[in-house]
């Protein structure tokens, strides 16, 4: 090894060190350790320095992984000296990954194609990750693309790879949040599923259970992650896994397992321990995609194996835990029997039958469990099928009640205490199932009275039976009894009751009998905190006295301690599902050790209590109860009001919606009837106009609203050109004055001689101006007044019209016959025009047609004639491509012929056969062969 390692590390020629680090290789296996203590170094220089020979890498990556893994050592060394074989492959891989390069320059080497390159480093990182997952991981995450790197592993076309790489990416992603969330959003859901799918969803192979594996890992505990995948719609591609056909029969241990795997990858994301959000949305998720319905469908299904039908149940319960309308849907699932009966009933049989396997009986517990939390619709309907007027007298068909009564007084402890556990469920936090369950009755034999199911239950619990069957009837007993008065006082009401209790709990009795009495201090003090004093012998102040006497207060408030410190009960207060490892252990119920935890505080401080202290406490209960009252009131008023408010708020939305619909018709209507009005005037217009031509008397039906406008124009017209005349009347009046002022002051001039000349001429001039100006208002005038008689005429003239009119527009009968005949002939001539149209669109699309048809058959054409150019053009190519041949051959002949002269053989003229001249050529062939 040592020379080995000297070569490797001297060797100038890489085919030198290729063989010592092959020879390396073959002694790793055998000698481990003193490969791994000599030649580590040089194995890592050469991965740095060799990168360009695949061969020598692919050697010293076997050799690493030979020296760090275990698997090989695991297999020949026995189970005593294991432990020494796990340190050692811890300490290579803490002396390999020591300097952080090394792994960084494995992530390298992985991205390389090369199968003897990738493989050997896929293998030798995941044996890394397998001795100090934790640190290589820190080292991964802080490399730039280190987990990127290793997704594309996923995508391999190699099946190998892909399938080491998935094995890589389950030790990458245990434990480590930041790396998982990575991995999601690197796309791993889409890949692993396509993956899955490939291999034949549960019939694949063990490809299918790693990738499984795989995703366990992503999505337990992963809030982020479990929100990725349901927003990504990946849970609508598990349904698919679950498609088991009809013939059950032979199931491979490997589909087993798949199946398994798949459906606890389904309760991850449906877990308890989950966020209630994250849950819910996943459970309506699993409804509304068909993967509840297909779960139920395996769940009545025959032939499943035992585990698969047991993991089944566990499944569908957390699926419809809390969750009111896949809770609905199993209440509705029908077993396939005749006659029909509802799953729950077959399931509950299951539960009660003590033939049946202890963990199917659990988890159908578990199933019924989850189809009752939070679901009162669903506690009804179980607490109905024990109340007298819903049983069913014929006994045709067992109910989930009936099957509970009987389980809970059958001769099978473990019956006993799943159905009592069962009918504790169905009460739970539902006071008024508690009081409806006090007027089921029971005919205990024949002959005797009936008796009730709370006194037949304190029957069985005095009569000493098993201790499991008196822990299930003492907690259902508590369930029963606690935040209900009614039935406190009912048990009260028998006189044994207390008697038996308090002398249970007063015994010294061995550490089996410690929980029993525990139990019963649990039942007594509940019997005093929710005692409402209706019963003078049993009042609080009378039983706390009791205890006093006959248990003492401290030896009272030790044995109810007896329940919380006990092993059973901290292991039931973990989970939910009831999970034991023997019947034997089958004591405590996850929502009693709720009730334990709730009522212990209280019922110490209630047996401390002064009877004036709880007269006080009284008080401000009753005080509390009518502000609860008042609040529960005011609570329904506004919850009423509300209704109202949104029926109102509806029915308001339904208006306004109405209102804009019919005033968009409005708005519609308005349009047309305008567009209507306008081609009517328009067409009253025409008509007008041609009734001109035809018609004399057509200037009567001319009177519409366009003629009216025009009249009523006209008379405004008519008016200002008066008041205008009267102006220049008065104007021309005023001027008539003046110029007759200017006349006689003239004539008074004229008698004066003193008037200069000049004087005179202005008086003239002045005197011609006026002339001029008087001449030119006269003509003003009478162009006016010509102007006013036209307008007058006019006028008179509308007058007669609108008198000839009258008459006629009087005349309805008439004037309804010529509107009508009016239309008539508009009609006519909108369908004449119409047709016309019509018949030019035809002949429009005819023409269209027969253009399309001739360009096709013109493009067909120049298709055909583009070949025949073609083909032309071949033929003209090839004929002087012969012409050429030939005339080689010509002269290829001449010259012979020439040749055969000079050697003096007879050679015949051109005018020859045929026959002779292509013997000639044969001949001339031969001759030129031999020459």
């Amino acid at each position: 090894i040592q020379k080995l390692c000297d070569r490797v590390a001297s060797s100038t020629l890489l085919d030198d060190r290729r063989d010592a680090v092959r020879a390396l290789k073959s002694l790793s296996k055998k000698y481990r350790l003193e490969v791994g203590i000599q030649a580590m170094e040089h194995l890592i220089h050469v991965l740095q320095t060799d990168r360009s020979d695949s061969e020598i890498i692919g050697y010293a990556l076997d050799t690493l992984y030979n020296v760090i893994s275990n698997d090989l050592e695991e297999e020949e060394q026995e189970e005593n000296s294991a432990k020494q074989v796990d340190d050692l492959g811890s300490q290579f891989t803490e002396i390999f990954i020591k300097q952080q390069e090394n792994v960084t320059l494995l992530l390298t080497l992985v991205e390389e194609f090369d199968f003897h390159v990738r493989w050997p480093g896929v293998k030798l990182l995941t044996s890394l990750l397998k001795q100090q997952g934790p640190q290589v991981q820190q080292i991964i995450l802080v490399s730039p693309m280190g987990v990127s790197r290793l997704m594309d592993l996923l995508a391999d076309s190699r099946e190998v790879i892909r399938n080491d790489g998935v094995l890589l990416l389950q030790q990458l992603t245990k434990s480590n949040a930041a790396i998982q969330k990575i991995v999601a959003f690197e796309n791993a859901f889409e890949r692993l599923l396509d993956i899955i799918t490939e291999e034949g969803n549960s019939d694949g192979g063990i490809v299918v259970e790693d990738c499984l594996l795989l995703l366990q890992n992503l999505l337990k505990n992963n809030n982020s992650n479990q929100n990725f995948f349901k927003e990504g719609s990946y849970i609508q591609r598990m349904k698919p896994w679950f498609e088991v056909g009809d013939d059950n029969c032979g199931w491979s241990a490997q589909k087993v397992t798949n199946l398994h795997l798949m459906l606890q990858l389904v309760r991850v994301l449906v877990s308890p321990t989950n966020p209630p959000g994250a849950t819910s949305s996943c459970q309506k998720a699993m409804f509304h995609c068909g993967l509840l319905q297909q779960l139920c469908t395996i769940l009545m299904a025959t032939g499943v194996p035992a585990d698969i039908l047991t993991e089944t149940i566990n499944t569908v319960s957390e699926v419809i835990r809390g969750c009111q309308t896949n809770q609905d849907y199993f209440a509705s699932v029908n077993a396939p029997s005749n006659p029909p009966r509802p799953a729950i009933v077959v399931l509950l049989m299951s539960m009660v039958n003590e033939r049946q396997p202890f963990v199917l009986r659990c988890a159908v517990l578990y199933c019924f469990q989850c189809f009752l939390y939070k679901n009162q619709k669903g506690q009804g309907e179980i607490v109905s099928t024990l109340l007298p007027s819903t049983i069913d007298a014929t006994g045709n068909s067992v109910s989930a009640g009936q099957l509970l009564c009987g389980g809970l007084f059958s001769t099978d402890s473990l019956s006993n205490w799943c159905a009592a556990v069962a009918l504790a469920h169905a009460l739970q936090e539902n006071a008024t199932l508690k009081e409806q369950l006090l007027r089921v009755q029971l005919a205990t034999s024949i002959g005797n009275p009936p008796v009730s199911l709370l006194q037949q239950c304190t029957n069985i619990l005095s009569q000493g039976s098993k201790v499991q069957t008196r822990v299930g009837l003492l907690m259902l007993l508590c369930t029963w009894l606690s935040n209900c008065s009614i039935a406190v006082t009912h048990f009260l009401h028998n006189p044994a009751n207390v008697p038996f209790l308090t002398g249970q709990i007063a015994e010294n009795l061995g550490e089996e009998e410690q929980l029993v009495q525990g139990l019963c201090a649990l039942l007594l003090g509940i019997s005093i905190y929710y005692n409402d004093n209706s019963l003078e012998n049993y009042r609080k102040e009378k039983l706390k006295q009791l205890i006093e006497k006959r248990i003492g207060r401290e030896n009272f408030i030790e044995k109810l301690g007896f329940i919380s410190k006990h092993e059973l009960y901290s292991r039931a207060a973990q989970k939910p599902q009831p999970s034991f490892s023997s019947p034997d252990h089958m004591m405590f119920d996850h929502e009693f050790t709720k009730l334990v935890k709730e009522l212990e505080g209280v019922i110490s401080k209630a047996i401390y209590k002064s009877s004036e202290e709880d007269k006080k406490e009284e008080e401000v209960k009753k005080t509390l109860e009518q502000h609860d009252n008042i609040v529960t009131h005011y609570k329904k008023v506004i919850r009423e009001q509300d209704q109202e408010l949104e029926e109102l708020k509806q029915r308001v939305n339904t208006l306004t919606s109405q209102n804009e619909q019919l005033q968009a018709t409005v708005t519609q209507q308005v349009s047309q009837i305008q567009q209507h009005k306008d081609q009517y005037n328009l067409l009253k217009v025409q008509l007008g106009k041609d009734s001109q031509h035809h018609n004399s008397h057509g200037d009567t039906f001319q009177m519409n609203g366009i003629q009216t406008e025009e009249v009523s124009k006209l008379k405004e017209e008519l008016e200002e050109w008066k008041n205008k005349h009267e102006l220049l009347q008065g104007q021309l009046k005023e001027k008539d004055s003046v110029i007759e002022k200017l006349n006689s002051s003239q004539l008074e001039m004229g008698t004066t001689e003193q008037f200069s000349q000049t004087s005179k001429f202005g008086g003239l001039e002045h005197n011609n101006e006026l002339q001029k100006e008087l001449e030119m208002l006269r003509s003003q005038i009478q162009l006016q007044s010509a102007e006013i008689s036209k307008l007058q005429m006019e006028n008179q003239k509308l007058q007669v019209m609108n008198t000839t009119a009258d008459p006629m527009l009087g005349d309805s009968g008439a004037t309804a016959a010529t509107s009508s005949e009016l239309e008539g002939r508009l009609e006519q001539e909108i369908k004449e025009l119409k047709s016309e149209v019509k018949a030019l669109s035809e002949e429009k699309e005819s023409l269209k047609q027969h253009l399309d048809s001739s360009s096709s058959t013109v493009a067909i054409l120049q298709d055909e004639k583009s070949k025949l150019q073609r083909e032309v053009a071949e033929s003209k190519k090839e004929q002087d491509d012969l012409l050429v041949l030939l005339a080689d051959q010509d002269q290829k002949i001449s010259a012979l012929k020439i040749k055969l002269k000079d050697l003096g053989v007879p050679v015949e003229d051109e005018d020859d056969t045929e026959s002779g001249d292509q013997g000639d050529e044969d001949e001339d062939g031969d001759e030129e062969e031999q020459d």
